[in-house]
């Protein structure tokens, strides 16, 4: 979604932009895991404020939440870079040639890239130093090191879209940039 700023007296194209539609299987995937967490961490909630008010308690339903939360993070902030729908402003790169505007939307996309590589570094030195101490939720006993997999796994994945976002070929004449 491209967001002008309003500051600038330039137009808002907010609700103007048709939403990017995924098309890749990776978007897919990322839907249904995204997708997935939503129902988790909804219906254990449900079922947790259902039961205080029944007389039975379900036991964990945060830490389930918790869990759903990494899934539901992980998976919308892919799908964002997928569908380049990350909210940006405008204000410097309107004001630019076209040509110019697509050469900083690269530059942009490869700082991008570089600053999720530093977070996955960071995110796996520190899974690579608690891998065996086996941490796990209180009650429930849910395994913190797969939901650090799978932050890995999508933090990868997050940079590598930003790094074909910034070193894709020129778009042609009369393609959209």
């Amino acid at each position: 979604m491209d967001l002008s700023d309003a500051a600038d007296g330039g137009a808002s194209d907010i609700g103007t932009a048709e939403p990017s539609k995924p098309d890749s299987k990776l978007a897919r995937v990322a839907f249904a895991v995204g997708g997935g967490g939503l129902i988790g961490a909804t219906l254990s909630d449900a079922i947790a404020v259902t039961g205080r008010h029944a007389g039975f308690n379900l036991l964990g339903s945060i830490e389930l939440v918790q869990a759903a939360v990494v899934l539901l993070a992980t998976s919308a902030m892919l799908i964002a870079t997928i569908t380049d729908n990350h909210a940006s402003v405008h204000m410097l790169t309107s004001r630019l040639s076209s040509e110019r505007a697509r050469m900083m939307a690269r530059v942009a996309a490869f700082v991008s890239g570089v600053t999720f590589l530093v977070i996955l570094a960071g995110s796996a030195w520190i899974s690579a130093e608690m891998w065996n101490a086996h941490e796990q939720s209180e009650l429930l006993h849910i395994p913190f090191r797969w939901l650090r997999l799978l932050w890995l796994v999508v933090a990868l994945l997050i940079a590598w879209q930003f790094f074909k976002r910034a070193f894709a070929s020129t778009p042609r004449e009369g393609e959209k940039a």
